[in-house]
Parts: C-alpha cells; sequence; structure tokens
C-alpha cells in the first residue's frame, strides 16, 4: 500500500480562504513545509505566485485550490478526495524570468517572475523604451503606456490582455508584448526564443519616469532592466487529471 503522502497547507489572507484550510487540516492533517511531500496553496492566482516563489527552493510541488477571482493556476475546490486528486494530477514544470533592475540613481535590484516582467510609464506622459536583444538594438524608441517580457505559462495572463499571443508551454518561446503602443502605432510585439537576452533602456527617464515590476515586485525610476529566463529555478505545479496546464493554455485560445 502507497504511503499517503505529506500535505502542508497554506492560504491566502481572504478569510474563506482561511477557513477552508481549517478544514482540510482537519480531514488530511498539516505537515509543515520542510517535512511535505506537496504545498496546498489555497487561494488565487497572486496568492500561488507567492507561493510559488517561496517554494522555489525546497522544488516540493505546489498543488492550488481556488479562492480568488480567476484561478487560471489554480484546481476547483472541493473537500473531498484530496488525497486521489494529487495522486492522479498531472505536472507542469515552468521556469523563471529574472529581472535585473538598475534605477536612475544607480541601485541595483533583482527579481524572478513567473508569469512577465513589465515596464510601466509613471506619468500622465508616455513612456519611451529602447530595446535590445541579445545585445543588438531592435527597436530604437518604442513610444508606449509600456511594454512586457511573458513566460508560456504567463502568456495568459497579463500579456493576452495587452493582446500578446497565448504559448503553448512546449513552444520554447518568449512573448514580447507592447502596452498601447503611440509609435509605431502598428507593432504587435515579437516572439522570442527562451535563451534571448532582453534588455529595456528608459529614454528621457527625467520627463518621461518609468516603473519595473517582475510578477507583483515593483523597482520604480528605472534607467535600465535587463531580463532573460532562469533555467536554474524550476516549479512544479499540479493539476487535476484532464485539467492540465496545456489544456487550459489551449482551450483559453477558443474561450470567446
Amino acid at each position: 500500500m502507497t504511503a499517503r503522502r505529506k500535505l502542508s497547507f497554506l492560504a491566502s489572507e481572504k478569510p474563506k480562504a482561511a477557513e477552508a484550510a481549517l478544514a482540510f487540516k482537519s480531514r488530511y492533517g498539516d505537515a509543515p513545509v520542510a517535512e511535505a511531500d506537496v504545498i496546498v496553496a489555497i487561494g488565487g492566482d497572486g496568492f500561488m505566485l507567492e507561493t510559488l516563489r517561496a517554494a522555489m527552493e525546497s522544488g516540493k510541488p505546489v498543488y492550488g485550490v481556488n479562492y480568488g477571482t480567476v484561478g487560471f493556476l489554480m484546481n476547483d475546490f472541493s473537500l473531498d478526495g484530496l488525497d486521489r486528486r494529487i495522486a492522479e494530477a498531472e505536472p507542469a514544470t515552468i521556469h523563471p524570468l529574472v529581472m535585473h533592475a538598475t534605477t536612475m540613481a544607480g541601485d541595483q535590484s533583482e527579481a524572478l517572475a513567473i508569469n512577465e516582467v513589465s515596464l510601466f510609464r509613471q506619468t500622465r506622459q508616455s513612456a519611451r523604451i529602447r530595446i535590445l536583444v541579445n545585445g543588438k538594438a531592435r527597436m530604437e524608441s518604442l513610444t508606449c503606456d509600456g511594454v512586457l517580457l511573458a513566460t508560456p505559462a504567463g502568456s495568459t495572463a497579463y500579456n493576452l490582455s495587452a493582446h500578446g499571443p497565448i504559448l503553448p508551454l512546449d513552444a520554447q518561446l518568449l512573448a514580447l508584448t507592447p502596452i498601447s503602443a503611440f509609435r509605431p502605432r502598428r507593432w504587435r510585439g515579437a516572439l522570442l526564443p527562451r535563451d534571448a537576452r532582453v534588455r529595456f533602456e528608459a529614454l528621457e527617464p527625467d520627463q518621461r519616469p518609468v516603473s519595473a515590476v517582475a510578477d507583483n515586485l515593483e523597482v520604480r525610476n528605472v534607467a535600465a532592466v535587463d531580463v532573460r529566463e532562469d533555467r536554474s529555478h524550476r516549479m512544479t505545479l499540479l493539476f487535476d487529471k484532464g485539467q492540465s496546464l496545456e489544456e487550459r493554455v489551449l482551450r483559453e485560445q477558443f474561450d470567446h
């Protein structure tokens, strides 16, 4: 007989998520994260991103239970059959982006992003951004509200809302997508190989300040931002049988 998996339950700050966590713990027990086989994250997609970052070094798989709004990275809530659902779950391995940001004052910041790294204008004035790929300037000046670089896992998040392409998980690509581009007005972005090194440089940052965001970590008044995929980190998400991340990405492309 297969030994029962040790589960560690983590919940977002929402009261209903905390209540659900207590119900799960009462039925299935609750191991410390260090001793658990699987981490169960109860909340929304934002909480899942926080949990994945926290669990990254441990290498433990994360099974999400939706107690948020969209729940694209989560599974449907049910107290019943959690052991079986996790045993039959379909894994998805993803790699984050690493953002290295330099501010106008010369300060350095580094952060990991599971979905995307985004640059945004900070004032009413549009941003002007130079884009380099592998050291070569590919766009001398993009006038826009912002621009983002998304992973395949993140391509159905903000990238999709900005009219960027949906990427299958095994596409080995990154999506470079403008946000409300003004000049060149018709530029729709680009598909880049996953090993591309992308550099964004803020033009006229004194007049047109720009912030950089790695998922939900923001650095303001940036002068330059370097982004690449970090293959040294990997995270495993677990999805209910028949509801894999690949299936969700495919389904999203036909959802109207």
